[in-house]
This record gives structure tokens, C-alpha cells and sequence, in this order.
């Protein structure tokens, strides 16, 4: 039974139907199969940009769909919702136009985009759930398709990625699980809109924390927040650059999304929560600055930037707990940095993979000098790097000041009641210059493609000026880049709208003045960031991490200690020593049926030597032929009575499971 407007039911399912369908006309004709792919993503897109529109006009739409899984599947189309599926659509239709011609090469085109289109239906049913069953269910299968777009190279690195990726998936999607069960026991609800009452009326405040603990677990493993960041700069690398663009721009805010539910709605305007997401923002957005400065891969590099960013979004989060009812400035950053991180990698991936497809290489020593001659890259790559690194009249200038002002005015807060405020005030400061690490890598890129010049191969680079990609890709990336500038300069009539769309899913007000955009206090911070920025590139990444070599030619170095990687220095042993451990627990529970026969032998076998007056070997002793019949039924009873214990066991838990989800 369907309640409710069934276009949202359509917009989740069609790019899933358009999968099914384009994957069977890939096996007969593959340009029919790029042309279903574009229509669909396309089509979808207009779908959505029609809610949108509808949703700006002050409707609303809600859908249930009875008899799934016992529960049934919620959706809700609201302001931040409709917004953030047209931007999952926008997202699909560019990176699919620019599928077309960067994959031609590929093996497996078929199975990309079959399980990308599937990727898309279910990302965007994250962002249109109305209950967290709904979002896990579609969160799981997001993770689970986006897992084949990580490994479609199938080389070493890409399965040892998609291996860290589908790990980092499954046991983030256990724990987020945990969770959810847990919360619904303590507040009686998943839906999102009742989550706020339902959970002040919670009285066990510390089994709330744990539950919302767990589910930030799971949702900060997709987001790529620390310590559960280390799929995230393995696995851009290696997969295809337009899935990287929308691992980045998209898939990371189901992440987001699901912490914004935890943040806004279990846990509004608790300043407890507030500085526990505070804190890992801030080492998400430091350590993924830091290293994106010393990585010299292209892709890799913006992969870490994406980190960071993340970082950033999470502090706005934190900062909403902590101002509480104030929380206007960070209500409104925390939206518009996640908004124009998407738009921004979308450029910013799509134009390294115009240099990847063009030089399979990502190495900055040999992709260096390739951007030279090429107007249109560089108008793409500049945008995006304005708009990220926060130069005013930028698109990234208005969210940073926004995140950066709701700081200075906690701190204020503090200081006016008379409290200590020194921490916020280092808070503040690792801002800032998270901000301008941000300015350095992303000039480090910037300068390398296309300032300098290669000094082996830069005449064959610009023999492709011409060449270098077809019209169907420049439309993708010119149209991606051109909204960036466009959100900068408008940041009253065009972005303080954008922010108003999704205040009411944060449970947040507007701000009660009018913000001054250009201010000498806002751009002071800007400045400051850019100046931090220059400082370290000029004085750090230009000397320590770039070196002579034996032409007398500056190449860029990576200086990152290997002991230094989380995944392999820690992670990769632990699961290893827990798989010892368990495999030698469980050798001993596999042998505890042999040693209580031979415990049961031992007596028998010993009166028959006092009896006969012969001493028996150590084989006769394991001769079963020696073992009376009931000992052997004995034996076979107890492995058998195991089995059936742990069959049983598997049964009950299945039961209690369906008892909890109440199917």
C-alpha cells in the first residue's frame, strides 16, 4: 500500500530502473547504452529540479510505503532534502556526460554503469528518507554499489582499496545498525521529526549517548571523519574520476546527512554532543590538511582535501550545539560548506581526470606543465580552487566566514559570562590555519599543472590543446565550474536563500541581522588564512618538499613517513591478531568434544592394562577399535548436541533481531 505522492517513490526508483534497462542494452550496443545512461541521469535530474521548485514555493511531500520488510519505507520532501537531491542528480548528470569520454578506454563500461545508476537511486533515497530505517536501508545499498565503482580498475591497488572501502562500509554499517536499535528502544521512534520530543524525554541520558555514539560511528565512517577517514585517500585515487567526484562531492554527505539527523534531532542544542563532534572535526579537518600538503598525487591530494573539508562541515555541527538557541551563523556554514564542497569537487575531480585521461599519471612530477595552453581547464580548476580556499567572492569565502564567525561568537558568549575561553580560542586558530594549508596544497596543484612547465614532455603536452577533450566533456566541466563564481557573488540574494532551505531540517532559525558578507572582521579572517597559506607554501612546500635532482630540475617529493599510514600500522594488525585469536578460540572449542572423549577413554583403557598386564603403546590407546560402543555414542552425541546448540543459537538470535524490528 503506497501513501503519500508517489514522485518520490519514482525519483528513487528510476535511476535504479534505468540501470537494469541500460545494463541489458549495453550487451547488445554500447553507444545505446551511453545515450540510456545520459537520459536517465538527465531525466532525473529535471525530476528533482521540479521538486525543488515546488518545495521553494512552500509545498511539501511526504510518502509510505506499507508491507517492506515489515516496517515499510518513508520518505519526506523538505527544503535541505530536495535541495541536496537535486545536487545528487546535478552531481550524476555531469559526471555521466563526462563518463562517456573518459572511460572509453575502460574495461567493464557495462558493469560502471549499471552499479553507478544503482548508486544513484540509493543515494538519493538517503536523501529523501523520512525515518532512519529508511536511511539505513538505502545507506547499505549505497554502500554496497558504490563498493564496485572503488575496484572497476581491478589493479592491486584499486582491490586493496575497495577491500579497506568495504570493510570500513560493513563494520560502520554494523555498528550505525547497533544503534538504531538501541535509540528506537530508548525514544520509541526512528522518524526523524519525532526524534526531538521523543528523545527529551528520554530519561537514561547515558544510553542516548551511546546509541548516538554508534550511529555516529556508522555515519562518520562514509563521511570520511577521523579515526575512520583511511578508505578515504585510498580509494579516490584509484577509482575512476567521475566515481571520485561523486564519492567526494555526494556519497560523503550521506554521511553527513545521517550526523545531522543525530546532531539536530537527537541531541539539539546539547553542548555536550556539540564539543564531542566539535573535537573530531577539528582533527578531521587538521590532519587531512596536513596531508593533502604533503602528498604529491593529484587526485590523492584533493581525496585529503575532501578530509578536511568534512572537518569543516563537522565543526559547524559542533558549534550548533554548543550556541544552542543562537546558532544561526553555524545552522547557516554548516549547510552552505557542505553545499559548495560538493559543487567545488565536482569541478575540481573532473578536471584531474581530464589529466588523467589524457596522461595515466597522477604524479605531480609528471602531470606538471599539462594545464598550460588550455584556457577552459583552467578556468575549471581556478574556480574551484577560489571557491575552496576562501578568496572573497568566492562560493567557499561565504561558508568559511560563516563557520569561522559562529567561533568567534561562542567565544564572546564565554568571555561575556566570564568563563574560560582559551581552548575555542586554539579552536579558532587551527581553523585558520587549516584554512591556509588548504591555500597552500591547493596552490602546490594549481602552480604544478599550470604554471610550470614539464621539462621532458611539455611540447607533446601542448600538441593536445586542441585535442584534449570533446565537446560533451568541456560542457560538463564549463557548466560545473560556472555555478561556483555565480554563488560567490551572490551571497545575499542567491546564498542566504540556499541556507534558509535546509534551517528548518536543523531545526535552526535565520540570522536575526542581516550578515555584512565584506566586512573588515570577516575578510580579516579570510586574510589571515590566505596569508598562513602563502607562508607555507613558499616556506615549506617549495623548500622541504621539493628537492634538485640530478638534471638540476625542482621536483616535488613525498616526505609523508610510511609508519605514519593508520590503515597498515595499526588497523590491518589488530584485524589480523583478532582473526588469530579468534581462529585459536575457536580451534580450542572445535577440540573440547575430543578431549572429553579421550577424558572418557583414558579411565577404560587404563583398567584393561591393570587387568591384562600389558602395557599398551600410545596408538593403542588412540585405537577407537578399543573404545566401547557407548563412549563412541558418547562422542558423537556431544559434537552433535554443539551443532545443534549453535544452530540454535543462530535461530534465537534471528528471532529476538525480527522481535526488535518488530517484523
Amino acid at each position: 500500500m503506497i501513501q503519500g505522492n508517489i514522485l518520490l517513490l519514482i525519483a528513487v526508483l528510476w535511476p535504479m530502473l534505468g540501470a537494469l534497462g541500460g545494463y541489458l542494452v549495453g550487451r547488445r550496443d554500447k553507444k545505446a547504452r551511453d545515450l540510456v545512461a545520459d537520459a536517465v541521469t538527465v531525466s532525473e535530474f529535471i525530476l528533482i529540479a521540479g521538486l525543488l521548485i515546488y518545495v521553494c514555493r512552500g509545498g511539501t511531500l511526504t510518502l509510505y510505503v506499507a508491507d517492506i520488510l515489515g516496517r515499510g519505507l518513508s520518505f519526506e520532501l523538505d527544503g535541505f532534502r530536495a535541495l541536496y537531491a537535486a545536487i545528487a542528480g546535478f552531481m550524476w548528470m555531469m559526471t555521466t556526460l563526462f563518463s562517456r569520454e573518459y572511460l572509453r578506454h575502460y574495461r567493464n563500461r557495462n558493469r560502471y554503469y549499471l552499479f553507478t545508476l544503482l548508486t544513484c537511486g540509493a543515494t538519493v533515497g538517503v536523501f529523501l528518507s523520512a525515518d532512519l530505517f529508511t536511511t539505513f536501508l538505502f545507506f547499505e545499498v549505497m554502500s554496497f554499489t558504490s563498493y564496485v565503482m572503488v575496484l572497476h580498475d581491478e589493479k592491486p591497488g584499486a582491490l586493496r582499496a575497495g577491500q579497506t572501502y568495504l570493510a570500513v562500509a560493513i563494520l560502520g554499517g554494523m555498528v550505525l545498525l547497533l544503534g538504531l536499535l538501541l535509540l528506537e528502544h530508548l525514544a520509541g521512534t526512528l522518524s526523524i521529526r519525532a526524534l526531538v520530543n521523543a528523545c527529551r524525554a528520554v530519561t537514561d541520558r547515558r544510553a542516548l549517548y551511546l546509541a548516538a555514539g554508534l550511529i555516529l560511528f556508522g555515519f562518520g565512517a562514509k563521511a570520511g571523519m577521523f579515526p575512520l577517514h583511511i578508505w578515504l585517500p585510498k580509494a579516490y585515487p584509484v577509482a575512476p574520476a567521475p566515481a571520485s567526484a561523486l564519492l567526494s562531492g555526494i556519497l560523503t554527505k550521506a554521511g553527513v546527512f545521517g550526523i545531522l539527523v543525530v546532531s539536530c534531532n537527537v541531541f539539539l542544542h546539547d553542548a555536550l554532543w556539540g564539543a564531542a563532534v566539535l573535537a573530531l572535526g577539528v582533527v578531521t579537518m587538521f590532519l587531512g590538511a596536513v596531508l593533502a600538503v604533503f602528498s604529491i598525487d593529484l587526485k590523492r591530494t584533493l581525496a585529503c582535501s575532501s578530509m578536511s573539508q568534512i572537518g569543516f562541515i563537522l565543526i559547524g555541527m559542533g558549534m550548533q550545539g554548543l550556541l544552542g538557541e543562537e546558532n544561526a551563523l553555524a545552522v547557516w556554514g554548516t549547510e552552505l560548506h557542505t553545499v559548495n564542497h560538493s559543487l567545488i569537487k565536482l569541478a575540481l575531480f573532473m578536471a584531474a581526470g581530464v589529466v588523467y585521461m589524457n596522461l595515466h599519471s597522477l604524479d605531480l612530477n609528471e602531470v606538471r606543465g599539462f594545464g598550460r595552453g588550455k584556457p577552459l581547464l583552467a578556468f575549471v580548476f581556478l574556480m574551484g580552487y577560489i571557491g575552496i580556499i576562501g578568496v572573497p567572492l568566492g562560493n567557499g569565502y561565504i561558508s568559511k566566514t560563516l563557520l569561522h564567525e559562529s567561533i568567534v561568537e561562542y567565544i564572546t558568549a564565554l568571555e561575556a559570562s566570564g568563563a574560560a575561553a582559551g581552548v575555542y580560542h586554539a579552536v579558532e586558530w587551527i581553523f585558520l590555519i587549516s584554512g591556509g594549508l588548504t591555500a597552500a596544497y591547493m596552490t602546490k596543484l594549481f602552480a604544478a599543472i599550470f604554471l610550470e612547465k614539464n621539462p621532458h614532455e611539455q611540447d607533446k603536452m601542448d600538441a593536445l590543446n586542441k585535442t584534449y577533450m570533446n565537446w560533451e566533456s568541456a560542457a560538463a566541466l564549463g557548466v560545473s565550474a560556472a555555478i561556483l563564481p555565480i554563488l560567490g557573488l551572490l551571497p545575499g540574494p542567491l546564498m542566504s536563500n540556499i541556507a534558509r532551505l535546509g534551517q528548518g531540517f536543523m531545526n535552526g532559525e535565520a540570522p536575526a541581522e542581516a550578515i555584512a558578507w565584506f566586512s573588515w572582521a570577516n575578510l580579516r579572517g579570510a586574510g589571515i588564512s590566505l596569508a598562513i597559506g602563502g607562508a607555507v607554501y613558499f616556506g615549506f612546500i617549495r623548500t622541504l618538499l621539493m628537492r634538485k635532482n640530478a638534471e638540476g630540475t625542482l621536483v616535488y617529493v613525498d616526505r609523508w613517513p610510511k609508519w605514519a599510514d593508520l590503515e597498515n600500522a595499526l588497523y590491518r594488525p589488530i584485524t589480523k591478531l583478532a582473526a588469530g585469536l579468534a581462529a585459536f578460540f575457536s580451534r580450542i572449542l572445535a577440540s573440547l568434544p575430543d578431549w572429553a572423549v579421550s577424558a572418557l577413554k583414558l579411565p577404560i583403557l587404563l583398567r584393561r592394562v591393570v587387568r591384562e598386564g600389558t602395557a599398551r603403546t600410545s596408538h593403542d590407546l588412540d585405537d577407537d577399535a578399543h573404545v566401547p560402543q557407548n563412549v563412541r555414542d558418547a562422542a558423537q552425541s556431544l559434537s552433535f548436541g554443539l551443532l545443534l546448540y549453535g544452530v540454535g543459537f543462530l535461530i534465537v538470535m534471528l528471532y529476538l533481531l525480527l522481535r526488535v524490528l518488530r517484523l
